[in-house]
């Protein structure tokens, strides 16, 4: 007990405070507001803006904060010293013995574990806890507190529906008839009350009764919602209806089947959804059919609003797909002209699924089938949207009936209703009821009803285009000075843009729907815009758009910030940032337009500039002491992320990748072959240990086109080995032998014997992944003799590192021992800690598989130590994964599965494909007792 020491504090109800028998005086309402907050969390912190937002929810006062202090001073006048303060937040130094939704909450937690012993006894248990509500939770509190009177109610209504479940189980059902159908006219919707109240009715001998409710709950879900009844309600039904002798009413729990990753794919629900009706209803009655769904407009009208309604009815319902929600945009109508490739959405659905890199097989029609695996006997939304064309889609369609799919294509997609099935949802315009009713969600309905011929002038112009009645309200919201009349003239007397995409009125052009908001844009938004286009997508970084302008970050940001507001681009993750195709193609009308080739040109040089920079920094955290390349200083302008270790690197890398490709691409096809070769090598080591070799492949493929037009045969050599890298994990031996060969041969004709060595390296790989070797260990030795007569002293010491790694796969450790020894003195002289790392692990191998536990564990924390102290996590993750099976192999497991343990969250934090294998290590060999 605190300082509260005799106060019971009252949140059930009227918010009240007692002393004993007295009632203590809390006079206004923003008092209580401020009372229930902090009895709300009693004992801890709660800080000032918090308070601040339980009082006014929005809008506060410019005084709220000097207020809020005002009411905790009047507060402390009727309860003493109950209210203390700690580094500026306020703190009830009350016990949860003291607050009855505390004692509620623990009350009803004590009658759930009662419950598997003694039904009855909860149910009693529960009915005392629900005798502490004296009404509505938190009544006579100001509306800043109104998500926290829901949560309690919902915690009342929870706890009512588990005492029924135990008196039903305890043979009550006579007695609860009265009180649940007065519950069930209360609650309707709530499918659990429903379902008590049919089986009390059917146990009591009134089925007819009880089919009755359940016929009128079917009707109500239809009518009010488009949804049926959920499949505990639907089979209860079934159930009287074929008098089982022991039906059960349904609950809300699902079965605790665990499930290695739960997807949550699905884009922020759409704000200010209207109309729709009849598709939502027609997609709703699809659920229980386990179709694949087309959705598709009339035309292929873009802009009509296909992928809102697919978010839309998806976020609806979400709770049906309980295994989880797979998206993805399939660009298949992109300005860029580049669809995403089946094989690049497969991967990202096998990510998202907890698949390890190293179970995803090569070929399109294996990753498909894995896909398929993964999905059966799983109830999975897949949202494909945005899609080209029937050959795009068909190999991402789930094997499972369980699953339910939703595609979204300017495309009919005849193809996949012939032959999949597929039932077509056509899209067509908004009806003028719908256009308004979007138009008042937007500017309220007292702003439309001043103007009511320029709302009808305004849905006539927009052509009904859900895109563009939400831009024009954009641009209606930040101009309220501007009437609607003015502005449907401006929309009337703009047509001279956009032609290649105008909707087909001729009345009516898109561009000048973008073109008015374009216009409200300040010079630096406006600017930002325009060169947003020579971005290849598919979303932006604040510090990637700050070096196509040319500004920092916070200029870039709040340049980005009022584009957002202005619904010309969309933020769909924090700091990322992207737009519609319509918009995307406007923005690069307006960029010839507005600004010359050369700052067009120097924009995409600083956009490319801060990649590379940025890319080349990030790989030389991930593996120091790496080759450098000899890079251009950045133009003036260009932002280079700073990052401060391998796990920022990983991180950005991760977060970036799916923009590499794309960049690479416009590199080389705007003549900055230079950039294009450069940045791919620069992204090769993270696509390596990611597991993307595919897109590897088809990076290093236009770099060495880039390299070879640029005349850098250097290049070409650099690029060559870096496919050949891509190519060896992939499996695809002979191609990784033929590109390694080449880039030797350009190494041999540079001279560049560390070029040269470099390839010896990648050769011994291929020859160690075909099982050759004693061939791998003389591409090592090598290796060596050319890193020793080029004087790369450090290359030396990487060769002999790799050649005792061979030869303790061929069993000579002793002779391994001596290669790591002399290769540790190497990185010691030349001052490389990463590389004596790296030793130290080579070594504790060896010992290892000497049985020299003792010394091989030795090692490996020496080479932990290193690694710590040089923020490398990834190698550390490594080590102490084999530190783990050293452990193990000495019979100490606990140790072992410490070591393990540790290196999870490394992994996971880096988001590394092999996470999945050490959790899947951590489960075989569980903890000694």
């Amino acid at each position: 007990m605190g300082v509260a020491d005799g106060l019971e504090f009252r949140l059930l109800g009227p918010v009240e405070v007692w002393r004993g028998p007295e009632r203590l005086a809390v006079s206004s309402r923003h008092q209580r507001s401020v009372l229930a907050a902090l009895a709300l969390r009693p004992g801890r912190a709660v800080s000032v803006d918090a308070l601040v937002d339980a009082v006014w929810e929005e809008d506060s006062p410019q005084s709220a904060r000097r207020q809020v202090v005002k009411l905790v001073s009047r507060l402390r006048c009727a309860l003493g010293d109950a209210i203390t303060t700690r580094s500026g937040d306020y703190i009830l130094n009350a016990g949860p013995d003291q607050v009855d939704a505390s004692v509620f909450d623990s009350s009803v937690a004590g009658a759930r574990r009662l419950s598997a012993t003694d039904p009855a006894g909860a149910a009693s248990a529960v009915r005392e806890a629900l005798r502490l509500w004296r009404g509505p939770a938190l009544s006579g509190v100001t509306s800043g507190l109104a998500a926290q009177a829901t949560w309690l109610e919902e915690s009342r209504l929870a706890a009512l529906e588990d005492g029924v479940d135990w008196e039903l189980a305890a043979g009550g059902h006579a007695a609860l008839v009265a009180e649940l159908t007065i519950l069930a006219v209360e609650h309707p919707l709530r499918e659990r009350l429903v379902g008590q109240l049919m089986l009390a009715l059917h146990r009591s001998g009134r089925t007819t009764e009880a089919l009755e409710v359940y016929r009128r709950t079917h009707e109500r879900l239809a009518d009010d919602l488009a949804l049926a009844p959920g499949a505990g309600l639907q089979q209860l039904h079934v159930a009287i209806l074929r008098d089982d002798p022991a039906p059960a009413a349904p609950t809300l729990r699902p079965g605790a089947r665990p499930r290695v990753a739960v997807p949550r794919q699905l884009p922020a629900a759409v704000a200010g959804f209207t109309g729709r009706a009849s598709q939502l209803k027609e997609l709703t009655g699809l659920l229980d059919r386990n179709d694949t769904v087309v959705i598709s407009a009339i035309n292929g009208t873009a802009g009509v609003g296909k992928t809102a309604l697919a978010v839309h009815w998806a976020h609806q319902v979400a709770d049906r797909f309980p295994d989880g929600q797979l998206y993805v945009n399939l660009r298949g109508f992109d300005p860029s002209g580049q669809p995403v490739r089946p094989a690049e959405a497969i991967r990202g659905f096998l990510d998202a699924l907890g698949v390890p890199a190293q179970r995803i097989p090569a070929g399109l029609a294996e990753q498909a089938a894995l896909y398929r695996s993964q999905l059966a006997d799983r109830r999975i939304l897949v949202v494909l949207d945005n899609a080209r064309d029937t050959s795009q889609v068909r190999p991402l369609l789930p094997g499972s009936a369980q699953c339910l799919t939703v595609i979204t294509s300017r495309d009919h997609l005849g193809g996949l209703i012939v032959s999949e099935g597929a039932r077509a949802v056509p899209l067509d315009l908004m009806t003028t009821a719908e256009a308004d009713d979007l138009l008042t969600s937007r500017l309220g309905p007292e702003r439309l009803a001043v103007e009511p011929q320029a709302v009808s002038d305004l849905i006539e112009i927009c052509a009904h285009l859900p895109l563009a009645l939400s831009i024009v309200a954009a641009r209606a919201t930040l101009t309220p000075a501007l009437s609607l009349t003015e502005l449907a003239k401006q929309l009337r007397d703009a047509r001279d843009r956009l032609h290649a995409l105008d909707i087909g009125d001729t009345s009516v052009n898109l561009s000048a729907v973008f073109s008015c908001s374009y216009r409200t844009l300040s010079a630096a938004a406006a600017r930002m815009f325009r060169l947003l286009s020579l971005h290849p997508g598919p979303d932006i970084s604040v510090p990637a758009a700050a070096s196509l302008v040319g500004t920092g970050r916070d200029q870039a940001h709040a340049a980005l910030s009022e584009l957002t507001r202005a619904q010309l681009l969309t933020e769909p993750s924090t700091g990322r940032f992207t737009y519609h195709d319509l918009l995307r193609a406007y923005s690069a009308g307006k960029a010839c337009q507005d600004e010359t080739a050369q700052a067009r040109r120097a924009a995409m040089h600083r956009m490319l500039d801060h990649y590379l920079h940025t890319a080349h920094a990030a790989t030389l955290l991930l593996n120091p002491p790496n080759d450098q390349l000899p890079l251009a200083e950045p133009q003036p302008g260009a932002f280079v992320d700073e990052l401060a270790d391998d796990g920022q690197a990983w991180q950005w890398f991760t977060t970036e990748r799916p923009v590499f490709p794309a960049a690479i691409d416009r590199a080389a096809d705007a003549g900055f072959d230079t950039h294009a070769w450069q940045l791919a090598w620069s992204v090769a080591s993270f696509c390596i240990r990611a597991g993307h070799w595919e897109q590897m492949v088809t990076t290093q493929l236009v770099a060495i086109a880039a390299a070879e037009r640029a005349g850098e045969p250097r290049g070409q050599a650099w690029s060559l080995r870096e496919l050949g890298r891509a190519y060896t994990r992939l499996g695809r031996y002979p191609d990784a032998q033929a590109s390694l060969h080449r880039a030797l041969d350009l190494d041999q004709r540079l001279g560049d014997l560390i070029g040269q060595a470099r390839s010896h390296n990648n050769l011994g790989i291929v020859s160690y992944a075909q099982g050759d070797h004693p061939e791998a260990l003389e591409h090592g030795k090598t290796a060596y003799a050319l890193f020793h007569a080029a004087g790369h002293r450090p290359g030396q010491a990487d060769a002999l590192n790799a050649i005792g790694w061979m030869q303790t796969q061929l069993g000579r450790h002793a002779e391994a021992l001596r290669s790591c020894l002399q290769a540790l003195e190497l990185h010691r002289a030349v001052g490389s800690r990463h590389g004596e790392a790296d030793t130290w692990d080579s070594l504790g191998h060896a010992h290892h598989n000497l049985g020299e536990h003792r010394r091989a564990i030795a090692c490996y924390h020496n080479a932990l130590d290193l690694f710590q102290k040089l923020g490398s996590r990834h190698p550390q993750a490594d080590t102490l994964i084999r530190l783990g099976a050293t452990y193990h192999d000495a019979g100490d497991f606990h140790t072992a599965h410490h070591c393990w343990q540790q290196a999870l969250p490394i992994l996971d934090d880096l988001h590394h494909p092999d996470a999945a294998a050490l959790r899947a290590r951590l489960a075989e060999h569980p903890p000694a007792p």
